[in-house]
């Protein structure tokens, strides 16, 4: 599988979870949203990893750590939300 399979998979989990996906790489919550890529991490031999939009790694992109990348992506949304939260406050 290459890197828009991987995104494509995820996505997929992420959009039954009622995210909208804009592109396959925006991923919009109510209260935030992120980009998130897939490419080869070069301290992992190059496996396909997903990342952040700033390219913090969060899980590898495959098929055993994929329900690992949507708990991480949430995650990572949920933060942003309580960021953007703190700054309005």
């Amino acid at each position: 599988m290459d890197e828009y399979d991987r995104l494509r998979a995820l996505a997929a989990q992420l959009a039954m979870r009622g995210l909208t996906i804009d592109h396959m790489l925006h991923i919009a919550a109510p209260d935030a949203s992120a980009t998130i890529t897939c490419r080869g991490r070069a301290e992992d031999g190059d496996r396909l990893w997903f990342f952040t939009g700033d390219g913090t790694p969060l899980a590898e992109a495959d098929d055993e750590h994929l329900a690992d990348a949507v708990l991480l992506v949430l995650g990572h949304l949920r933060r942003r939300a309580e960021e953007t939260a703190r700054v309005s406050s």
